[in-house]
């Protein structure tokens, strides 16, 4: 029984691609990310 792990030489990315790097400038996925980021989610997680 082998311990190697298979590699496959042919892969083009060593580590897994960003998606920011495949998304157009103006995509609405980044405009959602960006309006998410802008909000105040304190409140709904305060406890007491």
């Amino acid at each position: 029984m082998s311990r190697f792990i298979p590699v496959d030489r042919q892969t083009s990315y060593l580590f897994p691609p960003s998606v920011e790097d495949w998304l157009p400038e103006n995509h609405l996925a980044r405009f959602i990310v960006e309006v998410i980021e802008r909000l105040d989610l304190s409140e709904p997680w305060r406890t007491g």
